[in-house]
């Protein structure tokens, strides 16, 4: 990671990070796939009924990923070998504890859990049975997520995304499977959407023993300092994908007073596509956190702050070229997913798709700036930013725009939301160079 080479860097770690965050994404967009095919309206409102326990368990992963990803990359680049290899077995401690956590409720109550987000008599066995074998494939989701976050900061991103992208492809094909030739329905989906990251984490085995691989499993106790920061760090990725979960329960739960299930298996097509296109801005935050990571742990601020610009440009020219192609394409794409082809459902989720969808530059510069903020190690404004568009702003902005303006509000509650957490992001990014320029100049 010369000086020299930053843009060649950026280049390679960024899109090699968005072909894995996008093969990831895909587990869940082929479930809605196949089963808006296999199982029409019933089974694409149980699956987006079920998606934010998904958004749980995998920001859960993300969170240790992500958090002990960035102490384990500046500890490497200060030469501290003995620090990285706790750091990372402490990481795989928690991420067990959090397994079990996840896994409790899959044998003990899935069927109350499916009630809980709204599940009912139509919809019941097909969410239940999803929730159950998605929670006990947590284990494999969580270490999944650790393992890529390690070998991606441990100098492998080729080999991290190709792990991402095989597990991606495996869960196409093996939803094609079971759902179809198989006849398995619901669990078909889930049960090809498990084995996806326990096939990423088999393709990663050459890097253990591999000769780049520079952490190791280690006999240590747990350790609260490493334990704290893996938490600290890594709990803007977490508010990120625990607030999705959060924002499709609240609307899900508008939805069906305002169009029942049919609403909410519209909003499950805008759900689903809106997870790819924040997988791509995630890819570019996770893409860059090496980087800056390393830059801030070798005290460069000026190339540290070049990847945060090549950044943001690279986000805002994606986000100009996705959403003409949404505005332009909106009535095939809902069409993909419409294999009923209901009207109401095609008229909502259009609508949808042109105003939810407004909100992709403030969404791609709010993941930036908070993964940028994470990696840098300062946690606050990046649990600012993660908690006050995942849950302080969104929350309140969708419940009092659609009792004002019916469905045209709900669909603008996440613009409104995101635009007025960019301001506040660009606010203390602002604050944060006026300061450091202040200490440079005394």
């Amino acid at each position: 990671m010369k000086e020299q080479s930053c843009w060649g860097d950026f280049a390679q770690y960024t899109f090699l990070s968005v072909l894995g965050t996008l093969g990831v994404s895909c587990y869940i967009l082929a479930d809605t796939f196949f089963v808006s095919k296999g199982l029409g309206i019933n089974g694409l409102t149980a699956l987006n009924l079920a998606i934010p326990v998904y958004n749980f368990i995998h920001g859960t992963g993300l969170m240790l990923g992500v958090g002990g990803g960035t102490r384990f990359s500046i500890c490497k680049s200060q030469k501290r070998e003995k620090e990285v290899n706790r750091i990372y077995t402490n990481t795989i401690y928690i991420a067990l504890i959090f397994s079990v956590v996840f896994m409790l409720p899959g044998i003990l109550l899935p069927e109350r859990l499916a009630l809980l987000l709204g599940a009912d008599g139509d919809v019941l066995a097909m969410t239940t049975t999803y929730l159950r074998w998605l929670l006990l494939f947590a284990p494999a989701f969580i270490l999944n997520d650790v393992f890529l976050c390690f070998v991606r900061n441990d100098g492998s991103p080729q080999l991290s995304t190709a792990a991402m992208l095989v597990g991606s492809v495996s869960n196409i094909l093996l939803d094609y499977i079971f759902i179809f030739p198989m006849g398995m329905g619901i669990f078909g989906a889930i049960f090809a959407t498990g084995l996806s990251p326990i096939i990423s984490i088999i393709m990663m085995l050459p890097h253990w023993i591999g000769k780049k691989n520079t952490f190791h499993f280690v006999k240590t106790g747990m350790k609260k300092e490493i334990a704290t920061q893996d938490l600290l760090l890594g709990f803007p990725s977490f508010v990120l994908q625990f607030s999705s979960g959060i924002v499709i329960i609240v609307f899900n739960t508008i939805m069906l007073k305002l169009a029942g299930n049919t609403g909410v298996a519209a909003y499950g097509v805008i759900a689903n596509i809106s997870l790819v296109v924040v997988a791509v801005y995630t890819g570019i935050g996770q893409g860059i956190q090496p980087l800056v990571s390393f830059f801030y742990g070798t005290g460069n601020n000026r190339q540290e702050k070049a990847v945060l610009r090549y950044a943001m440009i690279t986000m805002l020219s994606i986000s100009v070229i996705v959403y003409f192609i949404i505005f332009i394409f909106a009535q095939p794409i809902t069409a993909v997913f419409n294999s009923e082809n209901n009207t109401e459902l095609q008229r909502i989720a259009v609508m949808g798709l042109k105003l939810y969808f407004i909100s992709i530059p403030f969404v791609g510069y709010n993941v930036i700036l908070s993964t940028f903020f994470t990696s840098v190690e300062m946690a606050l404004p990046a649990h600012v930013l993660s908690v006050l568009r995942g849950l302080i702003l969104i929350i309140p902005m969708a419940f009092s725009l659609s009792a004002l303006s019916g469905m045209t509000g709900v669909w603008l509650a996440c613009p409104i939301t995101e635009l007025l957490t960019a301001l506040c992001g660009l606010s203390i990014y602002k604050y944060k160079n006026h300061k450091e320029k202040g200490n440079d100049e005394s």
